[in-house]
């Protein structure tokens, strides 16, 4: 039961959100008595985030959700630089314009969690670039340098495991931290933000924050983090053998992105669906009693909410149709993923493997090869065990040809 008042709080709290505080009393008492303002820095390294930041976007729905108000801080200036916390080496630079392009890409994905205008509780996107890239060097370290301790810089863990590794740290990265403690002085400043979000990973940089907006503002901040998360068998969210689980809706199908929460592990299903679907609690502790074969039902529930955030309702419910029809019927069901073959190609014969490579279901001929020696390749739901079978028109079913890669991976094969 949670000790929070707040309904903020008391979401996150019964959800698993909140791993350390600044101040749980204070902070809960402000998000009782005022509409809050607060914020969660991604780095827009790609044209999309992945779902390992899943978690952080659903603090910024239940903040906006329970009457308050979300900033999504795009760091435009500081990706320019790269944050070193916790990594080997540095960050290969990007270009303002790649930039740019990232940032267009990731708010697709945010749109489908949160509503952006000028309201009072309307969710805002914004760029550290608008106010880093003007600095003034010298004024910058009279202002703002002038409060770090470099001995306190050097304590904290994102720098001092990389120089226990003895792993270069540039100049550019150690400047890194002040940089992300300004911006929560500027977002203090121009927007009344009181409290910044973040994984656990970033608690001493979020620290940086209260601590530089009190000495240079008198302002009164918090912190609030959450666990990093791995799934039970120890794997980091947002990665699989094919990539990325893509969050902007244009980079990973419906049905693609179904499977990956259908697929979550057994000793994960409860914890996923605190974390990412907006069930009620007593609807979740429902499923999370479900033992036996019957967590798959979970695990469908699972998938269809979470990819309805992304996709939409009616999205989601085709995704999970498609997918009963797959795998209960054998049935090609046309929202299938697709892929294009020239009809000139398939008339006169295409190669099995050539086309598992161009469907993603292989990395190689070489690959595809084995996934045929090994029996688990399908054309029409029916096992080829030859490698140098050619695919043709008269293979066509319903003007497509399903291929199927294990009981997982199907994609339909159209002439073009």
């Amino acid at each position: 039961m949670s000790s929070f008042r707040s309904d903020f709080l008391h979401a996150l709290d019964e959800r698993g959100f909140i791993h350390q505080t600044s101040d749980d009393t204070r902070l809960d008492d402000l998000f009782r008595t005022e509409t809050v303002t607060g914020y969660i820095g991604f780095d827009p390294t790609a044209k999309s985030l992945h779902v390992g930041s899943l978690m952080q976007i659903m603090m910024l729905h239940w903040m906006q959700k329970t009457g308050h108000k979300p900033i999504a801080l795009m760091g435009g200036g500081t990706g320019m630089i790269g944050d070193p916390s916790f990594k080997d080496e540095a960050r290969k630079l990007q270009t303002p314009e790649l930039i740019e392009a990232n940032l267009a890409g990731i708010r697709r994905g945010f749109e489908n969690y949160m509503t952006f205008g000028e309201g009072a509780t309307d969710a805002l996107m914004v760029n550290n670039a608008d106010w880093l890239l003007d600095i003034n060097y010298i004024a910058f370290l009279r202002d703002v340098g002038r409060h770090f301790s470099v001995n306190r810089m050097l304590s904290f863990d994102s720098v001092k495991l990389r120089l226990d590794r003895e792993q270069s740290l540039s100049f550019l990265e150690f400047n890194y931290m002040i940089l992300q403690a300004y911006d929560y002085v500027e977002l203090s400043k121009r927007y009344g933000c009181r409290l910044q979000m973040g994984g656990s990973d970033q608690w001493g940089n979020i620290v940086n924050g209260i601590d530089l907006g009190r000495r240079m503002e008198g302002a009164d901040l918090f912190a609030l983090t959450s666990p990093l998360l791995t799934t039970a068998s120890g794997v980091k969210m947002g990665k699989t053998a094919d990539g990325a689980v893509w969050l902007n809706p244009d980079m990973k199908s419906p049905y693609d992105f179904w499977q990956f929460w259908r697929n979550t592990e057994d000793a994960d299903v409860e914890r996923f669906l605190k974390l990412y679907t907006v069930l009620p609690m007593d609807e979740i502790a429902r499923l999370a009693s479900l033992g036996g074969s019957e967590v798959n039902d979970a695990k469908k529930v699972l998938a269809t909410e979470v990819t309805a955030l992304l996709h939409g309702r009616q999205a989601a419910d085709e995704a999970a149709e498609t997918a009963r029809q797959t795998f209960e019927e054998g049935l090609a069901a046309d929202s299938l993923p697709t892929v294009g073959v020239p009809r000139a190609e398939l008339d006169a014969g295409t190669g099995l493997l050539g086309v598992l490579v161009a469907a993603n279901l292989a990395g190689s001929n070489g690959e595809a090869r084995r996934h045929v020696k090994g029996g688990a390749v399908k054309v029409n739901d029916e096992t080829v065990a030859d490698e140098r079978l050619s695919l043709d028109a008269r293979d066509l079913r319903d003007g497509a040809i399903k291929l199927s890669v294990g009981r997982k991976k199907h994609v339909l094969v159209k002439p073009i």
